[in-house]
């Protein structure tokens, strides 16, 4: 999984959550900062910081919202939407398309190991995060 991301963020020149933010637009934008997060599990503040980043190659446009003038839109710009054609699956995508397939037995046997694992790395303290914004 670590080799195909890498993979991407050289054919790309994205990250793997950014490039997973650009497909989430591509398919369901516009979309406001918290449902972009709810969808890719972060937190708010992560995905401003993804989104700044977006912004700034030019791929995303934050606009003010014409039904809630508190709320800002988020959408692809052309230059976006060429790039995320072109682009690869993102490895979070595969995932969760491939969670969503399995059985409830199945699903609660992984959770389970996933469990186990995080125990013996000692880590049920930690805040998951993205490798790299």
């Amino acid at each position: 999984m670590s080799e195909y991301s890498r993979s991407a963020e050289r054919e790309t020149e994205l990250t793997g959550p950014q490039l997973w933010a650009l497909k989430i637009l591509d398919r369901q934008a516009p979309l406001r900062v918290s449902d972009l997060a709810r969808q890719m599990y972060l937190r708010p503040a992560t995905v401003v910081g993804i989104l700044d980043r977006l912004e700034g190659k030019g791929l995303v446009t934050r606009t003010r919202s014409q039904q809630d003038r508190r709320a800002v839109d988020l959408e692809l710009t052309g230059a976006g939407r060429v790039l995320v054609a072109k682009a690869p699956e993102v490895a979070q995508v595969m995932l969760v398309n491939g969670l969503s397939t399995l059985t409830q037995q199945e699903f609660d046997s992984v959770l389970e190991g996933m469990r186990h694992m995080v125990r013996i790395l000692g880590a049920e303290h930690l805040m998951p995060q993205p490798l790299r914004g």
